[in-house]
């Protein structure tokens, strides 16, 4: 595996994030077709409009599973990056920092991390402009 950096860090699982949506979406516009033709068959329309509310479920599952996931992620990042400013500072992060920005702060090194959390807490820094500032990444291969 090569070494993370800005460019290759972002996550994208093919069987996820390709396959299942790409089936997920080709389904529920075949369950869409069928419901149409199924307009004038009251013998058909009932199950076909069932499989549609099948597969927007499955539709928003898919959505709501990797959101939750990243909340999730997200407060323990917050929670890891607050202590280690702590350890290395002495004071928890400052309040106006995002949570987007200290998800970005989390590549910095122990040496970067401070100066950087300061002046995007000062300067109001993008998340990925935090990120193009990191000079040596520290690779976080956990994430979601």
């Amino acid at each position: 595996m090569s070494t993370q950096n800005y460019k290759n860090h972002g996550r994208f699982v093919l069987m996820f994030h390709g396959v299942l949506f790409w089936m997920i979406v080709l389904t529920l516009v075949g369950s869409l077709v069928n419901l149409y033709h199924s307009i004038g068959n009251h013998d058909r329309l009932y199950s076909a409009a069932l499989i549609v509310v099948l597969d927007v479920c499955l539709l928003f599952l898919f959505f709501f599973c990797r959101v939750f996931a990243l909340k999730a992620q997200d407060r323990a990042i917050r929670a890891e990056e607050n202590f280690r400013h702590y350890l290395l500072t002495g004071k928890p992060l400052d309040s106006r920092l995002t949570i987007r920005q200290i998800i970005a702060l989390r590549f910095a090194p122990d040496d970067e991390f401070v100066p950087l959390a300061k002046r995007a807490a000062e300067e109001g820094t993008a998340p990925d402009e935090i990120k193009k500032a990191v000079k040596n990444w520290r690779a976080d291969e956990y994430r979601v």
